[in-house]
């Protein structure tokens, strides 16, 4: 009778209390060569020009036993993920200084090998920057350059660094909700850097680096979009499981546990946002995250949730009916959408904008509004709402985007007006609601805009109705691992 709770207390023993063994571990990231960093700098210096320097402020480290990811402006420059470091770009000599804490000995004895200022020629051999420099040697180059006249501009980051799982949005969020708070009102880091650079070095100029980087951004490389396809096809996978795992009685947090163990067994560095598993009535909040929702026949799912891997997002979004099978209502409204949508995803196509893109998928909608047959005249009512509203949106002059960007944040940055272009990579994510019966349908693609064709990098997930269900018949990871510990009630 105890056997098994005495091996399963063995097992927990050597998982967790034996020491691991030591591992080597890449002092600099494997997924670009330094020759993609180094023309990612080569074009800032064209941007800023001979009269001016770039200087941009790394990650501080996090707080609480976390492991430190760098940020992506920081990274995006240099690929260097190590705390407290700074980046000089100099538009004249067309050379880039990374400044480096010095080596902390005792943390390396306990977490391992972190590059610092006196590891200065190994940091230039692997990642290609001209110059390695101790942290406090900052103040002293910049006051060089004021003397001898070579600058006369700095160029640094206005806007909030992305950090872990945040796009912009989200980071002016933060730095607004501390300014609102009587209690605290602290500044940005960025504000409080561009306030020192102010006051101690107030011959310079301070000018924007955030919409130079934006614009960098915008249009990804062949091995940026590699990258974002591992995180499309991972997070794929796991709303796949989900498909066959989800049934009535699941609790919302299961299916986040189950695209976790995914996301990593293959490689990810973390979510790329918080999972957004929303059941029944939680669906109509777009960003509802807790996770604490018991699952109940009848219902629809929606999950929306992806991967951080290398830096680089997906965003991806599919519904699935809870007990596995759509019903005749649910059939009805959910293949509308689908019908809809898909007449999006099939004009896609470089050289054409966005407002043209969704004039001719509007058109479209309408034909199949025409001919589709609904039990529930709200369901049709719906139906042409939701149709209305795109119309509207295809013919609104400010509507320059199909959905938004992806790329080193969910929510990406760079300008989206004008023709679609090639490198260009994003979502769409058009949304249907039943108000009166608290429904919300919506999915989401990635699209990677190539020369002559549009990819859709997640097509491979299933959103036809036949597809999905019989997904749904096949067992899955939270039926063949079910819960260790059972709660139930007290004695």
């Amino acid at each position: 009778m105890r056997r098994k709770p005495f091996l399963l207390g063995l097992f927990l023993l050597f998982l967790f209390v034996l020491p691991a063994v030591a591992q080597d571990a890449p002092l600099f990231t494997e997924d670009f060569p330094p020759e993609e960093f180094a023309a990612r700098r080569e074009k800032v210096y064209d941007a800023i020009g001979p009269g001016a320097v770039a200087v941009m402020q790394g990650e501080a480290t996090p707080r609480g036993y976390v492991k430190f990811r760098q940020t992506n402006e920081f990274y995006y420059l240099s690929g260097i993920e190590v705390p407290h470091s700074y980046l000089v770009l100099n538009g004249g000599s067309r050379t880039a200084t990374l400044y480096l804490e010095h080596r902390k000995e005792g943390r390396e004895r306990s977490e391992g090998k972190m590059l610092s200022v006196e590891d200065a020629d190994l940091v230039r051999e692997l990642s290609g920057i001209d110059r390695v420099s101790a942290v406090e040697d900052l103040s002293a180059d910049l006051g060089g350059m004021l003397r001898r006249n070579s600058s006369s501009v700095i160029y640094t980051l206005f806007q909030p660094a992305e950090g872990f799982a945040e796009s912009r949005d989200l980071g002016i969020r933060r730095v607004t909700d501390r300014l609102s708070d009587p209690w605290d009102g602290r500044p940005s880091r960025e504000a409080h850097f561009i306030g020192l650079l102010s006051t101690r070095f107030p011959g310079f100029e301070i000018t924007d680096l955030s919409p130079v980087i934006d614009e960098l951004r915008l249009i990804k490389s062949p091995l940026e979009m590699e990258i974002i396809r591992k995180a499309t096809n991972l997070s794929s996978l796991a709303i796949m499981e989900a498909m066959r795992s989800v049934e009535p009685g699941v609790v919302e947090r299961e299916v986040d546990a189950l695209a976790k163990f995914i996301y990593y067994r293959h490689g990810a560095q973390g979510d790329a946002y918080y999972s957004l598993v929303a059941s029944g009535p939680n669906a109509p909040f777009p960003h509802y995250h807790q996770g604490a929702r018991t699952m109940q026949d009848g219902e629809l799912l929606l999950m929306d949730y992806a991967p951080d891997v290398g830096y680089y997002m997906s965003d991806i979004t599919r519904m699935m009916p809870v007990n596995g099978r759509f019903s005749a209502e649910q059939r009805q409204l959910y293949g509308f959408y689908v019908r809809a949508y898909r007449a999006i995803l099939d004009r896609i196509r470089p050289g054409v904008t966005a407002n043209e893109i969704k004039k001719e998928a509007a058109a479209a909608m309408r034909e199949t509004l025409a001919q589709w047959t609904f039990n529930k005249a709200n369901h049709r009512a719906a139906a042409e709402q939701f149709v209305e509203s795109y119309e509207r949106g295809a013919n609104s002059p400010g509507s320059g985007r199909l959905g938004h960007g992806v790329g080193m944040a969910t929510h990406d940055v760079g300008t989206f007006d004008g023709p679609l272009r090639e490198g260009m990579v994003f979502t769409i994510e058009p949304a249907l609601r039943v108000p009166e019966e608290n429904i919300y349908i919506r999915m989401e693609d990635l699209i990677i805009i190539h020369k002559d064709h549009a990819e859709i990098v997640s097509d491979f997930l299933p959103m036809e109705i036949d597809d999905i269900e019989a997904l749904m018949i096949e067992e899955g990871i939270l039926q063949k691992y079910p819960e260790i510990i059972q709660h139930s009630s007290a004695n």
